[in-house]
């Protein structure tokens, strides 16, 4: 069975699904030897004892990726995969928009490359000062919005078209301006309950608070999991990272959401970037200058 676009538990009204879940429960429960969570499968309802079964498949499995599953009870894209078969689950390798997946070709240029920032933990770097330098600022700043910028706008030029992209290093306010540049976000929770809805070439936005944020792009979609190519980051998946590296990211760790500039005619109609609405020096006000941070700590781990 193909996973339904929507999160699977307690309370759930379609007999039909929750049948097949419970069948695959039991046969996934019997070979470990836990027949005595097993299921009526001509039961139609999502009640605690099926909540547990859940619980107990997912403390006792991995996902496709070998990494544990969230032990909530709920089955999601990622534990529906487990349950029932990778080719159950939504799957996407590239764009079918040229632009983004010239923006895709890029990005995975950079990070064949190994761009690292010199020095390290500086924000600083011939690679990342360009990047930088696109969106108006100069070395020192928190770049992975700049790095997206940069990608975006190398690949407009390369297949002949307008960049719509707003022209800022600030992650949220790249999210706050996407609708208005002719993107259309879609939030966390659509995503984790349909990844469907979430395709490669897309902008992924994470929010961490005080005005500090996190971007890269979609390379690949794998049910609830993701490949993402991302600036200012390392293989910790910190927003803090010296590099461009591909990582490999749950849906549901994408806390505030995607922007997709793949879908309107109105876009491949824009002439030109839309700037942002303030000016350089707000923008660099917006991006957070780590380099200080990282100075800081330093000097703490010496002493």
């Amino acid at each position: 069975m193909q996973y339904p676009g929507r999160i699977i538990k307690a309370g759930e009204t379609d007999a039909r699904i929750v049948r097949a879940v419970k069948l695959a429960l039991n046969r996934a429960l019997a070979m470990q030897r836990l027949a005595d969570l097993k299921l009526n499968p001509d039961e139609p309802s999502f009640g605690p004892k099926m909540t547990q079964a859940v619980k107990t498949f997912q403390a006792r499995n991995a996902d496709t990726h070998g990494r544990p599953l969230v032990i909530d009870g709920e089955v999601e894209a990622i534990t529906w995969a487990t349950l029932f078969g990778s080719d159950t689950v939504p799957s996407a390798t590239r764009s079918d928009d040229p632009w983004l997946d010239a923006t895709l070709r890029i990005a995975a240029g950079e990070e064949a490359r190994r761009v690292r920032e010199v020095p390290a933990n500086s924000n600083r770097g011939a690679d990342v000062e360009a990047y930088l330098k696109r969106v108006g600022l100069g070395g020192g700043f928190a770049w992975c919005c700049a790095f997206t910028y940069w990608c975006l706008d190398e690949a407009a030029k390369a297949v002949g078209r307008g960049n719509p992209v707003v022209r800022t290093a600030g992650c949220l306010n790249h999210w706050n301006g996407a609708v208005a540049a002719g993107g259309r976000r879609i939030l966390s929770a659509q995503a984790v309950a349909n990844p469907a809805l979430v395709k490669p070439g897309m902008v992924f936005i994470m929010d961490f608070g005080g005005g500090a944020g996190h971007t890269g792009f979609v390379e690949t979609v794998d049910g609830g999991l993701l490949t993402t190519v991302e600036g200012n980051t390392d293989a910790s998946k910190t927003r803090e990272g010296g590099g461009v590296y591909r990582l490999t990211r749950k849906i549901a760790d994408i806390n505030k959401g995607f922007i997709d500039y793949g879908i309107a005619e109105r876009v491949r109609a824009m002439r030109g970037p839309v700037r942002a609405a303030k000016s350089a020096k707000p923008a660099a006000e917006s991006a957070v200058k780590k380099a200080p941070k990282k100075a800081a700590a330093r000097k703490a781990a010496k002493g």
